[in-house]
C-alpha cells in the first residue's frame, strides 16, 4: 500500500510540472519589454508615415472613410496576411441604421416624378438649339446644386475677360479643398499656364486648376464670384446662383433651363467647345508629366458628335451631365442633374439620342406623307 501512494504521488508530481512546461511550449513568450518594443517601433511606423503623406491626401483619405462609413459600409484590406495575400473584409457601417446620402433633388421629392422615357435623373431638358424648343424637361425649372457644371461659367468668365492665357498659375494652400476633401494630382506649388489650367478644369474637372483661375482673377476670387452672378444674369439665369470657382460648395445651384442657356453661350466660345471635348491632355506642372483624361465617357465613343460638354458630382448634387451635341444632323442641348451613378446619366443621355433618332424619323416620314 505504501508502495502504490509513493507511486500516485510521484505521477502526480509529474503531472503538475509537465503541465506549465507545455503550455509555455504551445504559447510564444512575450516580455514586457518585448510588448514596450513592439509599440514603439509601430507608433514611429505610423509617424513616418504620416510625415512621407501629404497632410491634404491624409484629411482626404479620412474623409472618404468617413463618407463610405455614413453610406453604410463598402470593402476594404486587411492587414493581415493569410497564406501570402491580403484578405478582403466587408466592414459594415460604422452608424448601424444611417440610409445613404440624399440629394438635394432626392429631398425635394423629385424622384418620384414620373417620365415617359423612364430617365433615371431626378432632372432633365433636351433643347433644338436651331429652334430653342424645348421638346423634352422634367423638373426644369428648380435650382438644384449643380457641382462642377460650375466649371462651365467660370470658363466662361475667364475667356470673355480676355486674361493673358499664357500667364503662368501657381496652386497655392488656398486651392486646396477643405470643404469636401477632394483629391487632385496638381501639389501645393505646382505651375501651370492659365490655358492649361482652364484646360484640364474643363476636361477633367481638376478642382485645383479652376480654384486657381478664380483667385488669379482682377480682385481675387471675391471679384471673380461676382462676375459669375453678373454674367448669370446677363443670360437670364434667374434661377443661378454661383458661390465659388470650383462648384465644390453646394450653394452653386441652377436649374436645367438656366443651364441650356450657359451651354448655348459657352458653345459660342471655340477655345471653351476643343478644351471640354479633348479625350486626353498632358501638363507638366514641374516634377514629372500628368495625363488627363476626360470625365465623360461618351468623348470617345464615335457613336457621339459632341462638341461641348461638362460633368459634375458632389454628394448633393448627385451625378450632372450638360451636352451640346448633333442628332442627326441637328444641333440639340441636353440636361442632366442629379443622377444616381455615371452609367445611369451616361444611359440617359443614350435613351434621349435614340428618342430624338426616332422622332426625327418619324417627323421625316410625316413630311414625305404630306407631299404624296
Amino acid at each position: 500500500m505504501r508502495v502504490f501512494s509513493l507511486k500516485v504521488l510521484l505521477l502526480t508530481l509529474v503531472a503538475a510540472v509537465a503541465l506549465p512546461v507545455s503550455h509555455a511550449a504551445s504559447s510564444p513568450k512575450r516580455t514586457p519589454n518585448a510588448e514596450a518594443k513592439k509599440k514603439v517601433v509601430g507608433a514611429r511606423g505610423a509617424k513616418a508615415k504620416a510625415k512621407r503623406e501629404p497632410r491634404d491626401t491624409r484629411e482626404a483619405r479620412e474623409h472618404r472613410r468617413r463618407q463610405m462609413a455614413l453610406e453604410g459600409g463598402g470593402v476594404q484590406k486587411s492587414g493581415t496576411k493569410r497564406r501570402g495575400a491580403y484578405q478582403k473584409v466587408a466592414f459594415a457601417s460604422a452608424l448601424a441604421g444611417v440610409p445613404p446620402v440624399l440629394t438635394a433633388g432626392d429631398l425635394a421629392g423629385l424622384n418620384v416624378t414620373p417620365n415617359p422615357l423612364a430617365l433615371s435623373s431626378n432632372v432633365a431638358l433636351v433643347m433644338d438649339q436651331t429652334t430653342n424648343e424645348v421638346l423634352f424637361e422634367k423638373n426644369a425649372t428648380v435650382a438644384l446644386p449643380i457641382a462642377s457644371i460650375t466649371k462651365l461659367m467660370t470658363s466662361l468668365v475667364v475667356v470673355e475677360a480676355g486674361q493673358d492665357l499664357d500667364e503662368l498659375l501657381t496652386v497655392t494652400e488656398e486651392d486646396v479643398d477643405r470643404e469636401k476633401f477632394t483629391h487632385s494630382r496638381l501639389r501645393v506649388g505646382a505651375q501651370l499656364s492659365r490655358a492649361n489650367m482652364l484646360h484640364i478644369a474643363l476636361m477633367s474637372s481638376e478642382n485645383r486648376a479652376a480654384a486657381a483661375l478664380g483667385r488669379n482673377y482682377p480682385g481675387g476670387i471675391r471679384a471673380f464670384v461676382a462676375a459669375m452672378n453678373t454674367r448669370a444674369r446677363e443670360l437670364s439665369m434667374d434661377s443661378s446662383q454661383f458661390s465659388d470657382s470650383t462648384g465644390l460648395n453646394s450653394s452653386n445651384v441652377s436649374s436645367a433651363r438656366d443651364l441650356a442657356k450657359l451651354v448655348v453661350a459657352a458653345y459660342e466660345h471655340p477655345l471653351i467647345r476643343q478644351y471640354s471635348t479633348d479625350s486626353r491632355y498632358a501638363v507638366d506642372p514641374g516634377g514629372r508629366t500628368l495625363e488627363y483624361r476626360n470625365s465623360n465617357g461618351l468623348i470617345e465613343s464615335s457613336d457621339w458628335e459632341i462638341g461641348l460638354q461638362k460633368t459634375g458630382y458632389i454628394s448633393e448634387a448627385g451625378r450632372c451631365l450638360v451636352m451640346h451635341v448633333h442628332v442627326s444632323g441637328r444641333p440639340f442641348v441636353m440636361i442632366f442633374l442629379d443622377s444616381k451613378s455615371k452609367q445611369a446619366r451616361l444611359a440617359d443621355a443614350s435613351r434621349i439620342r435614340k428618342w430624338l433618332e426616332s422622332r426625327g424619323a418619324s417627323v421625316v416620314s410625316e413630311r414625305r406623307s404630306n407631299r404624296s
